[in-house]
């Protein structure tokens, strides 16, 4: 019995170890950083509304087992070119935000499209192959938004391109957007603003997932996720299942870059996409999800504690060291490291269950020899 409670303490803490690792350096850093709760508590209302639409695109490929879809980048991009065009014309408030999210769905499928009939092509190898894919994507995007916009394909409001009039600026003012979802049907309680659509937004997001997964098509996945090969003799289509998943969250991610554009106000045309997925990613993982296995509660918590350390560590490391630069390495150390440790945790994990079913297959086998 004490053995039994003993290894499910340790399964535990090997299971939810990235957790509490972050939970620990919080709690180190919060009487560090000197900052007020009420402060803390009003930037984490403002992050979570603002990223954690983009986290939970990423949970669908995971369910399909192709684990952690780096190529939200792509959807990112779609929905950045649809907020190009309707800065360009002139849409304002919550019908701009609409219509940017209407816009950038063929975009997205046809991005996740591509982007799903590449990792078919690269079984077990999907993170990586994602990775590179949205390097390849942003060039072509690069290409079009610097390029082709202004000359091939028509913008008429000069204040977003650059003084050639060929190519969109660096910077695009959304200002005719800015916080339209975050404002409408907001409140206040005492100090804290409450983004109420956005908010609904991600609720909706959530009952999706949960929807999804007791579907014909999420079962699919599932059985696709577990092992291809029963699956395929099931009669299941599984090419066509994985690139179903890569679409529904490319066009996710593209509603999430929207929804994290307009809370800003601006758009970096060229960079503001770039980091999406691995932040994205980082998240996730922190939250305790592997590359297996992730939930929403994994999607909520890695979020908290994500941005709680993005808060705490600037100032943190100003307190500490003199300079808040110090808190920024950290948290791109954090974010790079946090990647890197859970995908080695889980090849490590994967090992051992390879070693396990090869003894027990040895096993059965000396048992059926003696047997006979």
């Amino acid at each position: 019995m004490v053995a039994l409670v003993d290894n499910k303490i340790k399964n535990f803490l090997i299971n939810n170890s990235v957790p509490i690792l972050m939970a620990t350096v919080i709690l180190i850093t919060l009487p560090l950083s000197g900052l007020s709760l009420s402060y803390i508590a009003n930037e984490m209302i403002l992050r979570i509304s603002r990223n954690l639409f983009l986290v939970l695109s990423l949970l669908i490929p995971i369910v399909a087992g192709m684990g952690l879809n780096f190529g939200i980048v792509l959807g990112a991009m779609a929905g950045q070119l649809a907020l190009i065009f309707i800065s360009d014309w002139h849409i304002m408030g919550l019908q701009g935000v609409f219509l940017a999210m209407i816009l950038s769905i063929p975009l997205s499928m046809l991005l996740g499209y591509l982007g799903g009939i590449v990792l078919n092509r690269a079984k077990g190898r999907e993170m990586i192959t994602s990775m590179m894919l949205g390097y390849f994507i942003n060039g072509v995007y690069q290409l079009i938004v610097l390029y082709f916009m202004g000359r091939l394909i028509p913008i008429k409001n000069t204040n977003i391109l650059l003084s050639s009039g060929r190519g969109v600026r660096n910077t695009v003012d959304l200002s005719e957007i800015a916080g339209s979802l975050d404002k409408t049907f907001s409140f206040q309680i005492s100090k804290y603003n409450i983004p109420v659509l956005t908010i609904i937004l991600i609720i909706l997001l959530c009952l999706f997932v949960i929807w999804f997964r007791k579907t014909k098509l999420g079962q699919d996945m599932r059985a696709v996720g577990q092992d291809m090969e029963v699956s395929k003799s099931a009669g299941i289509e599984v090419n066509k299942i994985r690139v179903y998943s890569i679409v529904i969250s490319t066009v996710l991610a593209g509603f999430g870059q929207i929804i994290y554009l307009q809370n800003f106000g601006t758009m970096n045309t060229y960079n503001s996409h770039e980091q999406i997925g691995m932040f994205s990613v980082a998240a996730l993982l922190i939250g305790g999800a592997s590359v297996a296995k992730a939930s929403i509660p994994n999607a909520i918590g890695g979020v908290i504690l994500f941005h709680m350390m993005f808060i705490l560590a600037p100032t943190a490391g100003k307190e500490l060291m003199g300079s808040a630069q110090i808190g920024e390495y950290f948290r791109v150390f954090v974010s790079y490291g946090i990647i890197a440790l859970v995908l080695i945790m889980y090849e490590w994990r994967r090992k051992i269950e390879k070693d396990q079913e090869r003894e027990k297959a040895m096993t059965l086998e000396l048992n059926k020899k003696v047997s006979e």
